[in-house]
């Protein structure tokens, strides 16, 4: 028996992309009044609202709502996906305005994982709801940085707390790119590094509990 609910809705962007979106919710009392909003890898590799249902899950397991949803052109969702990510941001965008109005939440943690996590931290400061950021697996690395460079800027500047997870073996961006990137950001930044792990390993289901309780103890330093 688990210890939460799905519910499924869709939320229409500005631009009249509809967007299928899930709900997960604790059966029992809410811990907290934060929602966690969890935008998923590169929609054109095959990325998904479904990836990030075992991290959901696990969130909404220990009492914290989370939403998790399909981007433009993926699955049920309406639109095209885009190559560098851009029109997707107005997707978070969307999705965190209907959260602060449907779920009556006042603070989102925004959390995007590989490709996702450009998407969302160009989304970071439009949204005045959204406290705090996570990145599972940010691209910063040279090859991914001609889809994403663009993004880089945006989170880097914004005074909001930030975390950065990533695997000592991501093939897309190395320990020492990360923080070169971090040394000119402004406001809080952490990092956590898993050793010996890869970008598309920290990724799959074997390491989303360890997600989990990362996103509860950052929440929680908040």
């Amino acid at each position: 028996m688990s210890n939460y609910t799905v519910e499924s809705c869709t939320v229409e962007t500005p631009d009249e992309v509809n967007l299928r979106t899930r709900v997960f919710k604790p059966k029992e009392k809410i811990k907290d009044n934060i929602v966690i909003v969890l935008v998923h890898p590169y929609s054109i590799l095959g990325g998904c609202q479904a990836l990030l249902k075992g991290i959901a899950s696990g969130l909404a397991d220990k009492g914290y709502r989370a939403v998790t949803f399909d981007m433009r052109g993926v699955g049920r969702s309406t639109g095209r996906a885009s190559l560098t990510g851009f029109a997707e941001v107005k997707d978070v965008v969307a999705v965190c305005n209907w959260v602060s109005q449907n779920l009556s939440s006042d603070r989102i943690l925004l959390v995007g994982s590989s490709a996702g996590a450009p998407i969302a931290g160009s989304a970071v400061d439009q949204i005045e709801q959204v406290v705090a950021y996570v990145s599972l697996g940010y691209p910063f690395g040279m090859l991914a940085s001609i889809l994403f460079g663009r993004h880089h800027k945006v989170i880097l500047q914004s005074p909001k707390p930030k975390l950065f997870a990533m695997g000592t073996r991501d093939g897309f961006t190395s320990v020492k790119q990360l923080k070169n990137k971090l040394n000119s950001a402004a406001g809080r930044n952490e990092t956590h590094l898993i050793e010996g792990v890869s970008h598309f390993e920290m990724e799959g289901p074997a390491y989303d509990a360890e997600m989990v309780n990362l996103i509860l103890k950052f929440i929680a330093s908040l």
